[in-house]
């Protein structure tokens, strides 16, 4: 069942779960519908706020955090989630109970079924204690077990054995997208590997020939270019978190930049534009150098063989913007449409990898816009806030 789905049909449930019960001081606030309106926002919006703490997947901080909106949704008095290793969350009055989770949800860890518990194997000895009953489903993720959700309270019935249920499915969902979502960020970590891997040995070469064609002509400028080579090779293979600062993947630039123009002169001419007031900001690590590579690749292909990269960080608004231009031969668009899509086994690391790895540090909206026609040169840009929550250089 896709997320949409069981959430759908979670929302269903918990209104029959819930009755009247979430329309509760309605009357007191201003309404915007009605009351099956309500009850539904209400039922979605607290399934989001579950869902912004289970990005990690089902960890006992995740669900720890999560564990109060769940039993919301449930409109039960106590819930818990457990996998075969022990809690991982309790919610709700009666905490006593929580040593007895693992054994009162040993059928659905094991036999994947949902089961109904009645007083002779919930009560306790407290006379105070409300719980009676527990409704237990199992959590099935990729085709396995992983955890079961327990709703706990002095009765059950039908509509809350299906919310359990659904809210169970719903739980699964969030736990294969962190799933999903590590797959890809280790996918992306290898590209980056392979991203630094491509300093070819020809590369290599190139730049050591050109630094040797100056020691006896202009040996301090063979210095200064086997200083910038040492610099540019230890910055790209350095050992630091997934992001920097624009300024030092700016400097790393300039140290490729110069290594180049020492091989091609007068052939490729660079103009950089560069705001001192987004020097600061946080990008993904070698999210420029990539597409500035690509820029003097192209370039220099164009038909008159001078290569004119223009390179522009801007200040915009709540965002930096960054454009990297060349007059090359530019691409056909449906080919880029495809290597941004993923779809280009040709391009598996570079401006692809770039894209993911903006996406999905910023969002869909800050990924690589790129304008480009055959003979008509290539434009890539995207932004990046100057200020992003959990993300900043080193990290």
């Amino acid at each position: 069942m896709r997320a949409s789905e069981a959430l759908v049909v979670l929302v269903a449930a918990a209104l029959a779960a819930l009755g009247t019960l979430a329309l509760v001081g309605a009357s007191r606030r201003r309404r915007f519908g009605s009351d099956v309106d309500e009850a539904t926002y209400r039922t979605l919006h607290t399934a989001s706020r579950a869902a912004a703490t289970l990005r990690e997947g089902l960890t006992p901080a995740g669900v720890g955090k999560a564990a109060k909106h769940l039993r919301t949704l449930l409109a039960a008095p106590s819930i818990a989630v457990t996998d075969p290793s022990g809690v991982l969350a309790w919610d709700g009055p009666g905490e006593h109970h929580r040593r007895d989770v693992v054994g009162h949800a040993q059928a659905a860890l094991v036999g994947s079924r949902t089961v109904v518990l009645g007083p002779s194997e919930v009560a306790c000895g407290d006379p105070d204690c409300e719980l009676r009953f527990a409704v237990i489903a199992p959590v099935v993720a990729r085709d396995r077990v992983v955890a079961a959700l327990a709703a706990y309270g002095p009765s059950s019935s039908p509509g809350l054995v299906r919310a359990t249920e659904e809210l169970a499915v719903w739980l699964a969902t969030q736990a294969e997208l962190a799933d999903l979502g590590r797959e890809r960020t280790r996918a992306m970590e290898a590209e980056l590997r392979a991203l630094r891997a491509q300093i070819s040995p020809h590369f290599v070469y190139n730049c050591l020939a050109a630094i040797a064609s100056f020691v006896r002509t202009d040996p301090d400028r063979a210095r200064e270019l086997l200083l910038e080579f040492a610099d540019f090779t230890r910055y790209s293979f350095r050992r630091g978190g997934a992001y920097t600062t624009l300024a030092d993947e700016l400097r790393n630039i300039e140290r490729y930049l110069a290594l180049e123009q020492a091989r091609f002169g007068d052939r490729l001419t660079v103009t950089l534009t560069i705001a001192p007031e987004v020097l600061q900001v946080s990008v993904p690590f070698l999210a420029v150098q990539p597409l500035v590579e690509n820029a003097v690749r192209h370039g220099l292909q164009s038909g008159s063989g001078r290569g004119q990269v223009t390179i522009t960080a801007a200040d915009v608004g709540q965002n930096a913007e960054i454009v990297i231009e060349d007059n090359g031969v530019g691409s056909d668009p449906e080919v880029i449409r495809a290597v941004l899509a993923g779809e280009n086994a040709t391009d598996s690391v570079g401006m692809g990898n770039v894209d993911a790895r903006l996406r999905q540090a910023f969002g869909d909206q800050h990924g690589l816009v790129v304008e480009t026609a055959p003979g008509a040169g290539t434009k890539v840009s995207f932004r990046v806030p100057k200020f992003a929550p959990g993300i900043r250089a080193g990290q």
